[in-house]
């Protein structure tokens, strides 16, 4: 068992990875079950992206496209070795991808910022390879940055969050803040998989602290 778990919580080895495939082994949707709206290219001109990993993506998913602004949203796998990885795959340990949101979003009608907010106050960051109950590398919490900008804003709010968590008696934050790596789309059944079923497994919780960012409260 002890083997078992401590290769799900570490990222494996280029010799060890899977190799993957050059292409999907499914067929990606073009629209978003819910909304209608594209998450395929081509895409309305003037959106931005951000990407997030912050647990099991079905809860994390339906977090940002509730929020407003939010042209669309895809889940998939990111950060990790393997190219175009399956689910089975992704949850053997030796992929080492996370699940993670795609959010195309609309910078006049919302913010990079608000949706910082969202990933810090929708999950706990302080807890590795693991969210809750969810054990593995593809649960860890991180921010994948499109721009400099993206990594500044990111940086900031993971300082100011972390002020406000260590007030709470929290620990160390440890969600990793790279630049976006290549997004592989999950399967289908995965795309906007609460709103398909409505009673589906959600094991996002956040910490109930609030991150102030964007509020004019800067970090020490």
């Amino acid at each position: 068992m002890w083997r078992i778990l401590r290769r799900k919580t570490e990222i494996p080895t280029a010799d060890r990875a899977l190799p993957g495939r050059p292409s999907p082994d499914f067929e990606i949707p073009v629209m978003h079950y819910v909304n209608g709206n594209r998450i395929q290219p081509p895409f309305p001109e003037g959106l931005e992206q951000a990407m997030f990993g912050l647990g099991c993506f079905w809860g994390a998913e339906r977090v940002f496209w509730e929020a407003p602004g939010v042209y669309a949203t895809a889940v998939g796998y990111a950060a990790g070795l393997t190219p175009n990885p399956t689910y089975e795959e992704v949850c053997s340990g030796y992929t080492g991808h996370n699940e993670v949101v795609m959010v195309w979003f609309d910078p006049q009608k919302t913010s990079y910022e608000a949706l910082l907010r969202l990933f810090w106050e929708s999950h706990d960051p302080t807890q590795g390879m693991r969210q809750g109950n969810d054990v593995g590398t593809q649960y860890r919490s991180g921010i994948y940055t499109f721009s400099g900008s993206q990594k500044t804003l990111a940086q900031a709010s993971r300082a100011i969050f972390q002020k406000e968590l260590a007030r709470r008696g929290y620990g160390t934050i440890t969600t990793e803040i790279v630049e976006a790596p290549a997004f592989f789309y999950a399967e289908d059944y995965h795309q906007q998989y609460l709103a398909k079923n409505p009673g589906g497994y959600c094991g996002l919780g956040g910490t109930g602290v609030s991150c102030p960012i964007g509020l004019g409260v800067a970090a020490e």
